[in-house]
C-alpha cells in the first residue's frame, strides 16, 4: 500500500536536490516527476526540458504523486513547511528529510530515483543501494516520454506541410503500452529471436566495434490475429522505447502520388525519435512482387522503401525495424534480403491455445473452467479469435445479469463464433441474408469479424472488453 507521506517527501526532496545540483539533468528525474515540470521552451538545442528551480506546489505535487491532500500528508513532519500564498511545500532541513526518506523507502524505490542516489553518494553517513550510473539505467530515458515525443514532432515537422503524413504514423510512448512480454504466449522460436534482439540492443557498442552493423531488421510473418503487432508493442514496453507504427496500405491507398515521399518521412520520424522501434505493418502492400504493369508510383515506393531499409541501422541509428506481413507470398526476393531475421507467427496449436486461454482468463471467474476442453474445440483459431470467444461469453452472461461465467458459457460462445465465421464466408446473392443478425447493422453496412487486427494474446485487462481494434 502506498504511503502518502513517503510519496510527498520523495517528490519534495527530489525537487530540492535537483534544483541545488546543476550537474543533474532530466534523466536523473523519475519520469512521473519530470513530466510535471516539462517545458517545450526549456532547452535551446532540444525539443524541451526541465527548468530550474523546481517548485513543489500543492497542485504539482498532487499531479506527480496522486496524493489528494499533499500538505496534510506531511504537515506534522519537523522538516516540512508550506507557503500559504503560493501553496509551495518545501524543506526546512533537507538532510533530515533525506535521512527520514532513506529509513523508510526500500532499495528498489531509492534505486529508481537518480537524483536521490546522487545525494546519497555525497552524504557521509548514508549509503545508496546502487551507483548513480546504475540508478540512471533503471530509469526510462527522457526520449521515451510522451511529452518529449510530442515536443520533438512539433519541432521537426511542419504542422501544415507534414500533417497528412503524421496522421498516418502512430507514435506510442512505452508508458502507453500496457501489454508486456510476460502477458504473451510465445513459441520457442519467437522467444529466442526476442532474446537475441534484446541482447543486440544491450551490446550495440560491442557489435559496432567488431563490424556487425547490419542487424536489427526483423520480418514477422503469419496469419492475422497471431500476435505480430502485439509482440512488437510488448517489446517496446519491455525495452522502454517509443513505438512508431505505420500501415503501408494507408500510405499507398490514400496518397498514391506521395507514397515514396511518405515512406522516406516515415523513416525520418523514426530516426528523430531514436532509440525506438519502427513497426511497418502490412509490409506486402508496397513491397509486393513487382510486375511490369505495376503503377509507376508504386515502383518508386518499393525502391524508396528498400533503400530506406538499407540506410537505417540499429547499431548506427538506434532504430529497430520490424516489418509484418500476412502475405509473405507477395514479397519479392529483394524485400526478403533486407531482413536479417524472419520470425514465424503460426496459428497456435492445442497446447498454446490452452495457455492463451489461461492467460486471458486470469482475472475472470469461470465455474469449472477447463481450458484444455476449449482448446480441443477451437482448432484453427488464433489468439485474437480466442479473446473474442471469451468476450462473447462474458457479454452473454451479462445479458442474464451474471457477473461470473461458466464452462458452458464459454463452450456456447465457441459454437456461436463458429456459426458467425460460417456466415461471414457465405456468398450473399441478391441481398439474401442481408437481415441476418450480427451481419448487417442498422446503418445498412455489413459487420463482420475484423481480421485486420493482429492481437494474438494481449494482457488480461482487455480480455473482457473484446479484441483490440489496433
Amino acid at each position: 500500500m502506498s504511503d502518502p507521506a513517503l510519496d510527498v517527501v520523495e517528490f519534495v526532496l527530489t525537487t530540492h536536490l535537483y534544483t541545488e545540483n546543476r550537474d543533474l539533468d532530466e534523466n536523473d528525474l523519475p519520469p512521473r516527476f519530470r513530466q510535471v515540470f516539462w517545458s517545450d521552451d526549456a532547452a535551446e538545442d532540444a525539443p524541451g526540458g526541465v527548468e530550474r528551480p523546481l517548485k513543489a506546489t500543492d497542485g504539482v505535487t498532487r499531479t506527480a504523486t496522486g496524493v489528494d491532500r499533499p500538505w496534510e500528508a506531511v504537515s506534522e513532519l519537523l522538516f516540512t513547511q508550506r507557503t500559504d500564498f503560493s501553496g509551495e511545500i518545501s524543506l526546512t532541513q533537507p538532510e533530515m528529510a533525506l535521512e527520514w526518506y532513506v529509513d523508510r523507502a526500500d532499495d528498489d524505490r531509492i534505486g529508481a530515483n537518480p537524483t536521490i542516489v546522487a545525494a546519497l553518494a555525497d552524504a557521509d553517513d548514508l549509503d545508496a543501494p546502487v551507483t548513480h550510473e546504475e540508478s540512471r539505467d533503471n530509469v526510462r530515458p527522457v526520449q521515451a516520454d510522451r511529452v518529449w515525443i510530442d515536443a520533438l514532432l512539433d519541432e521537426y515537422f511542419d504542422e501544415e506541410e507534414d500533417a497528412e503524413m503524421l496522421d498516418l504514423v502512430n507514435v506510442r510512448a512505452p508508458e502507453e503500452i500496457e501489454t508486456t512480454l510476460a502477458d504473451l504466449v510465445l513459441t520457442g522460436d519467437q522467444e529466442g529471436e526476442i532474446q537475441k534482439i534484446v541482447k543486440a540492443i544491450e551490446h550495440r557498442e560491442y557489435l559496432a566495434s567488431i563490424g556487425l552493423r547490419e542487424i536489427g531488421k526483423l520480418l514477422f510473418v503469419g496469419p492475422p490475429g497471431t500476435g505480430k503487432t502485439t509482440v512488437s508493442r510488448a517489446l517496446a514496453h519491455e525495452l522502454g522505447l517509443p513505438f512508431v507504427e505505420v500501415k503501408l496500405s494507408m500510405i499507398t491507398s490514400q496518397y498514391l502520388g506521395e507514397t515514396a515521399k511518405n515512406v522516406e518521412k516515415t523513416f525520418e520520424v523514426a530516426k528523430r525519435l531514436s532509440p525506438c522501434i519502427l513497426f511497418i505493418d502490412e509490409f506486402d502492400s508496397v513491397a509486393k512482387t513487382r510486375r511490369s504493369d505495376e503503377h509507376a508510383a508504386l515502383k518508386r515506393a518499393v525502391n524508396t522503401l528498400l533503400k530506406s531499409i538499407d540506410e537505417v541501422s540499429l547499431i548506427r541509428d538506434e532504430v529497430l525495424l520490424i516489418g509484418a506481413t500476412n502475405h509473405p507470398d507477395q514479397l519479392d526476393a529483394a524485400a526478403w534480403r533486407r531482413f536479417d531475421e524472419i520470425v514465424n507467427f503460426p496459428k497456435p496449436d492445442r497446447d498454446m491455445r490452452a495457455d492463451i486461454l489461461r492467460v486471458v482468463t486470469r482475472e475472470m471467474e469461470i465455474a469449472d473452467f477447463d481450458p484444455a476442453e476449449v482448446a480441443d474445440r477451437t482448432s484453427g483459431l488464433t489468439g485474437s479469435d480466442l479473446r473474442m470467444v471469451l468476450r462473447e461469453a462474458v457479454l452473454g452472461a451479462l445479458t442474464e445479469d451474471r457477473m461470473t461465467i461458466t464452462q458452458a458459457d464459454v463452450m456456447a460462445a465457441v459454437e456461436d463464433f463458429e456459426e458467425r465465421d460460417n456466415l461471414k464466408n457465405m456468398d450473399m446473392i441478391d441481398g439474401e441474408g442481408a437481415e441476418v443478425l450480427g451481419e448487417t447493422g442498422s446503418d445498412g453496412q455489413e459487420h463482420t469479424h475484423d481480421e485486420s487486427g493482429d492481437d494474438g494474446v494481449h494482457d488480461h485487462d482487455h480480455a473482457a472488453h473484446g479484441p483490440s481494434q489496433d
